[in-house]
């Protein structure tokens, strides 16, 4: 266990794209995949139960990682365990979708048929926030790759059992979420000197780097508007071929 708790560079780090990140994916691969197939009759009383339960064990994990971060690394390191990345949406978007009412509830609905599983996608084929500082078998390691597993698995589930159904105009109420937050992250990122949405500086390393050189000025604005048009109209894409395939099924 303590190991499993380690503060990073105690032990050596598991890495990018080594046997041991290869493994972390086919794991939540499988993970994802059995999940589906035990939802694939899951009626949408169900599923909102499911959307709640699975929103409430990711907070858990949130909160163990967050205290543990601050043990860790103190409260000077608000990037650390400030709850406010694109992945960190999901937690306040399930209750949004499982609360909600009208508008509040089709931004979490929307968000999770789209952020969720772009996001957790992203992650699990390039964990730069955890993998490269912790080793294989630690908290943060298993907890990132299980918390993006779930975020995939429920994106997936509303749109294959239909509970929701992307429209064109859904990417006003999930443009709204993440501007929102992004604007947010954008002032305490101003105010706190943090990066939080990866809406203010670089993060050298990966595919914000690239943002960062070419959009100079620019770059928060760009940061948003790649969080908000390319994921949505990706997603719209295939949730319209979901949709064609189950009429078919149907029909």
């Amino acid at each position: 266990m303590k190991r499993f708790f380690s503060p990073p560079g105690v032990y050596e780090p598991c890495g990018l794209f080594g046997i041991e990140h290869l493994i972390l994916l086919l794991a939540s691969i499988a993970l994802i995949i059995a999940a589906l197939y035990i939802s694939r009759n899951m009626s949408c009383s169900r599923i909102r139960k499911t959307i709640l339960l699975c929103t409430i064990v990711l907070w858990v994990f949130e909160i163990v990682k967050i205290v543990f971060n601050l043990i860790v690394n103190g409260p000077g390191e608000p990037n650390h365990y400030v709850p406010l990345y694109f992945c960190s949406l999901t937690l306040y978007c399930g209750f949004m979708s499982v609360f909600g009412k009208g508008f509040v509830k089709r931004c979490g609905d929307s968000f999770l048929a789209v952020g969720s599983i772009i996001g957790g996608i992203m992650f699990l084929l390039c964990p730069n926030t955890s993998l490269p500082m912790y080793p294989f078998f630690h908290y943060i390691s298993l907890q990132s790759f299980l918390y993006h597993s779930i975020m995939i698995y429920l994106g997936i589930l509303v749109l294959m059992r239909g509970y929701v159904a992307l429209s064109v105009r859904d990417q006003i109420p999930y443009g709204t979420v993440v501007l929102v937050v992004g604007v947010l992250a954008y002032i305490l990122n101003s105010i706190l000197g943090t990066n939080l949405m990866f809406v203010s500086d670089n993060f050298p390393g990966t595919p914000v780097e690239l943002v960062y050189r070419f959009t100079g000025k620019l770059f928060p604005v760009c940061m948003l508007l790649i969080h908000i048009v390319p994921p949505f109209w990706l997603m719209y894409g295939i949730s319209r071929c979901i949709e064609k395939k189950r009429k078919m099924h149907t029909e």
